[in-house]
């Protein structure tokens, strides 16, 4: 069964939990459970699907995770019909064993708020536009300032490089890897697969990278910067596809040859 995220923390509470220690965090949100990740906390500024998804897979294992979300909310919440509930169940199918909190990223005091939840985290996510995130003062660079032994996971659409620019949907990642062109038929236009499937592979990817960081920083204490975007994950999720076209010279077609 799908459960959903505890309801919102108010800033006051939060402010309490935000201390530069791990036990802060425990004494306002407690422990989501027992796994193999019991003990890692993680600071989820994700929101829609990708990063949701690589933080509930996280959370699944046992980490805690402390979603971040505005004043109104993930987008998702507003995703309905359809609902249980009264939530709509596109956010509770990717928010599972997650704590909740609402904070103004822009409001001072609350922006002091989530560099306290920086400090006392092993990891953070995010998947704002490229620059956002430096705007607001919570950029890879401003984190491992606050904690030098941060995991820094970073989701856009297109790269932080000429595509930066590129609102990151997964419609438009579809189209631009060629993967439309692999659905329907010969006679058809190009189709868009029934869900958003390389926000979920991105998800997988980024879940994957974190635990490889985490690996690395319990040999050596470092964190680091784990970047990601839909586009190398769309070409990586079209495995053979890709291949072709590469290695072969041959584009994307219906029949999978």
């Amino acid at each position: 069964m799908k459960q959903p995220i505890t309801d919102p923390t108010s800033r006051e509470g939060a402010g309490r939990g935000g201390s530069r220690s791990r036990r802060g965090v425990d004494e306002v949100f407690g422990r989501s459970g027992s796994g193999p990740l019991s003990g890692i906390v993680i600071a989820d500024f994700s929101r829609v699907l990708a990063g949701p998804y690589a933080t509930m897979l996280l959370a699944d294992m046992g980490a805690t995770v402390i979603k971040v979300e505005g004043a109104d909310g993930d987008d998702t919440r507003t995703y309905m019909p359809p609902v249980r509930d009264g939530e709509a169940t596109f956010f509770l199918s990717v928010n599972r064993n997650k704590h909740s909190i609402a904070l103004d990223l822009k409001d001072p005091k609350d922006l002091e708020v989530a560099r306290d939840l920086v400090r006392a985290s092993d990891v953070m996510i995010e998947n704002f536009k490229p620059g956002n995130m430096e705007r607001l003062g919570l950029d890879y660079a401003i984190a491992a300032e606050l904690n030098p032994e941060i995991i820094y996971t970073s989701i856009t659409g297109f790269g932080t490089g000429a595509g930066a620019h590129i609102p990151g949907y997964d419609l438009l990642v579809q189209a631009a890897s060629g993967m439309m062109s692999l659905t329907g038929d010969q006679d058809t236009q190009p189709f868009r697969a029934g869900v958003a499937l390389f926000d979920v592979i991105t998800g997988l990817h980024a879940a994957i990278g974190i635990l490889g960081a985490l690996h690395h920083k319990d040999q050596t204490g470092e964190g680091q910067l784990v970047e990601l975007n839909l586009l190398n994950s769309a070409l990586s999720g079209m495995v053979n596809q890709s291949a072709a076209y590469v290695t072969g010279g041959r584009g994307a077609n219906p029949d999978g040859k």
